[in-house]
């Protein structure tokens, strides 16, 4: 018992807004039982949300961002904020997406919390790339803006054509359509990579 501390000191210890409760339990010192206990108090008190079970977040914090939720959402998969999500985080699509749009090398699925929505999407693992952390802080990955256009082209020619129709987009002077296609030629499957070469052919000409 000596040296336990509080679920609340653990919180500032572990110094981010979103942590799992065996994340609290180990810098506490306590068991996960007992601090899963004292994290749901804490939430009936308004202080914390758990999006999923096992995940904690602080909502009041100025850090926190549903964003941040990604990593600990994909299962145990790779995953990065992308297509409208990513493009409009890059300021080239004005519209606010209602869904986080992710990336992952797991199975596709809606995973809907009190947070928000996020709809995962499988990328081959060849084409899993061109990703880093948002803004240098180590909370979410997120692609380039090249990337997730071509993400966005990649999945559009798949039974659904989700992403088939974009929003208006300014490529503004940031954009670079020669390193969107150098990212088209690594598509591994011929009949998307020829398919998205056209899409993106079309978006350079109506840009200009």
């Amino acid at each position: 018992m000596t040296g336990r501390i509080s679920v609340s000191q653990a919180i500032q210890t572990i110094g981010r807004p979103v942590f799992t409760t065996r994340e609290i339990a180990a810098v506490r010192g306590g068991s996960v039982s007992a601090t899963s206990q004292a994290l749901m108090r804490m939430e009936r008190q308004g202080l914390l949300v758990s999006p999923v079970r096992g995940i904690w977040c602080v909502p009041t914090d100025p850090r926190f961002t549903p964003l941040a939720l990604v990593p600990y959402l994909a299962r145990g998969h790779q995953a990065y904020v992308s297509f409208f999500s990513a493009l409009h985080l890059h300021g080239l699509i004005e519209q606010i997406p209602q869904v986080v749009y992710v990336a992952t090398t797991g199975h596709p699925r809606i995973r809907r919390t009190p947070a928000g929505t996020y709809s995962f999407h499988r990328i081959h693992p060849r084409f899993f790339a061109g990703f880093d952390w948002y803004r240098g802080r180590q909370e979410f990955l997120i692609a380039s803006p090249e990337k997730a256009l071509v993400d966005c082209l990649y999945l559009s020619s798949r039974r659904g054509r989700r992403f088939a129709h974009f929003p208006e987009i300014d490529f503004g002077g940031k954009f670079s359509f020669r390193r969107a296609a150098e990212w088209v030629e690594q598509i591994p499957y011929r009949n998307i990579r020829e398919y998205a070469s056209a899409r993106l052919e079309a978006l350079r000409r109506r840009s200009r």
